[in-house]
């Protein structure tokens, strides 16, 4: 009797969770999509590409439909075979929020020290200017986006220099970033929507293994280093070397950023500064020198990276045939038609 109470229990249970599902699939299926929804064609082995990002459990697309961005994401089965990952209708979406009127960039941001910067002018180049009044900027769209990684060694300040600006907010108790953290920044320069994906890396000699595997793709390169810490400026070629050992070099725009300028007395400063943009030139830097605690400089350093970092995006987009169309068919090449087994062939030793 106690058997049969229990399978009658159990049989109810799972009616309920079906039905449970049902309704949800219902909803979706009412829920109306944006007008030309595109189909998205994966067959590339990179897991980060700008406006694109694949992985095994979703994929999210950045697109701008009917002047409205829209963030676009479908979970994927990893019951499913690899090939069911190459051809899949987006089905849930949102939109994003209007970008902050504190995030507005109308001109280009000067530089720190003339000794140490890359672009010494004071506007945006004309071209540049020229196509986002014209709206030319290439992309899905209107919307752009840029990779940043943020590296240095441990205990130098990246997380609290990102936290600074993306929420205005300085934690005192320490703790360490285990493999990689992620902020999107949203802005708008000259009219046109931009955004940088801001990835904190760990500074931990055995994170570093899972964290250099962020970095492919970068087109920024932030290098942190403390100005009360002179061994970790000596460090910076090595980070350096690490972070382009996935990207073109003549492709990412380097900074060099001193932190915690509020513990360092005049004259600490000033001789560290000396030693810091002579490294910065040699690697050809940017210089910057900030304080978390204080927010002294980092809100004008962030707007000098997205600044530059668009300009260089437009330049390059400007250089293409042509833009993409929406609603058609957003193609990523590759020569491999298996996700996973084109991946598994880039495994670090490191790791295993």
């Amino acid at each position: 009797m106690q058997t049969r109470d229990r399978a009658e229990k159990n049989l109810g249970g799972k009616k309920n969770k079906s039905r449970d599902l049902s309704q949800q699939q219902q909803r979706l299926q009412s829920a109306s999509p944006p007008p030309q929804l595109p189909w998205i064609d994966f067959s590339s082995d990179h897991h980060t590409i700008n406006t694109l990002t694949l992985t095994t459990e979703y994929a999210r697309v950045y697109i701008t439909i009917g002047g409205n961005l829209w963030e676009l994401t479908t979970c994927l089965s990893t019951k499913h075979s690899p090939q069911s990952f190459m051809s899949v209708r987006v089905s849930a979406m949102s939109v994003l929020p209007p970008v902050r009127k504190d995030r507005i960039i109308a001109q280009l941001p000067q530089y720190f020290s003339k000794d140490a910067a890359f672009h010494t002018q004071k506007d945006f180049n004309n071209k540049v200017k020229t196509a986002c009044q014209e709206q030319r900027t290439g992309t899905v769209g209107r919307f752009k986006i840029s990779k940043v990684i943020v590296v240095g060694d441990l205990a130098v300040g990246k997380t609290c220099l990102i936290n600074r600006f993306c929420k205005d907010a300085f934690d005192k108790n320490y703790k360490a970033t285990i493999g990689v953290d992620f902020e999107m920044e949203r802005f708008e320069v000259m009219g046109v929507p931009f955004s940088l994906q801001l990835w904190d890396t760990a500074g931990q000699e055995r994170f570093k293994c899972i964290a250099s595997t962020y970095y492919r793709g970068a087109q920024v390169v932030i290098i942190a280093f403390d100005v009360n810490d002179v061994a970790s400026l000596g460090h910076v070629r090595q980070w350096l070397e690490d972070s382009l050992k996935e990207n073109d070099p003549t492709a990412v725009q380097l900074f060099l950023v001193g932190t915690k300028k509020d513990l360092s007395s005049p004259a600490q400063y000033s001789q560290i500064e000396q030693d810091a943009l002579k490294i910065a030139q040699e690697i050809r830097a940017e210089y910057w020198a900030v304080s978390s605690l204080t927010g002294e400089n980092v809100r004008e350093f962030f707007f000098r990276v997205a600044s530059l970092a668009f300009e260089n995006n437009v330049l390059a987009e400007l250089e293409k045939s042509g833009p993409r169309q929406i609603g058609g068919v957003v193609r990523i090449n590759s020569t491999s038609n298996n996700v996973y087994a084109s991946s598994k062939k880039k495994q670090p030793n490191c790791c295993q």
